[in-house]
């Protein structure tokens, strides 16, 4: 288990490091272009992310998400200490993995973001990002399968979801803890974790409308 609860702090933190740095890198180098910057942070995010499911899949299932810890666990798929060692893990790592970018970019350890992240718009797209990753996660086969799909999945709803697809209650908290551009105001945090979790609930029913799911855990 501790090696498990270890793969799941590290990816967490590998994966926060680069959303949230290549978003500081992305930002200083566009030169005021937003299409850029996301273009930029969105190709290193679907990079780390299909690189760490398949190194750490086989670990701890890759999960680095309570969204799909709780449908992991909804399928029984993980008992009840594993799924809160998890969860503990990866805001853990989330959290870690935001204080060093900003340290690698000389910036301080912590700063509250002070982006704004709120609105109708906003949650229902975390829903609609968050459903769509637990579903294509669970219908994955393999990890080799879920590396690319995973990763895919949350490269194309950075650009068609109005949220840019955090899809992530860990990295929600992370993300607020670094006031550049991947991150997110504290007070439109828990907007997005209610979304986000109603998202993976919505997930879970198209896991069981379409049966026979196969998880990543």
């Amino acid at each position: 288990m501790l090696r498990k609860a270890f793969g799941e702090a590290l990816g967490a933190l590998l994966l926060t490091a680069c959303v949230v740095g290549s978003g500081i890198m992305a930002e200083r180098l566009a030169g005021g272009n937003d299409a850029i910057a996301l273009l930029a942070n969105t190709l290193a995010t679907v990079a780390v992310l299909a690189a760490l499911i398949a190194v750490l899949g086989p670990v701890s299932g890759a999960h680095f998400n309570p969204a799909v810890t709780l449908v992991a666990l909804a399928n029984r798929q993980i008992e009840v200490p594993t799924a809160l060692t998890y969860v503990v893990a990866q805001i853990a790592g989330c959290c870690a993995g935001a204080m060093l970018a900003n340290a690698m970019f000389e910036l301080p350890l912590v700063q509250l973001s002070t982006q704004v992240r709120s609105g109708p718009a906003q949650w229902l797209s975390e829903v609609v990002a968050t459903a769509g990753l637990v579903f294509v996660a669970f219908r994955s086969g393999s990890f080799a399968e879920a590396a690319w799909r995973v990763s895919l999945w949350i490269g194309a709803a950075y650009w068609f979801t109005a949220s840019t697809s955090f899809a992530n209650p860990a990295i929600t908290l992370g993300r607020a803890l670094s006031d550049t551009f991947a991150g997110i105001r504290p007070a439109d945090a828990p907007g997005f974790i209610v979304a986000q979790l109603a998202g993976a609930a919505l997930g879970f029913l198209l896991l069981r409308t379409f049966a026979s799911s196969k998880a990543v855990a």
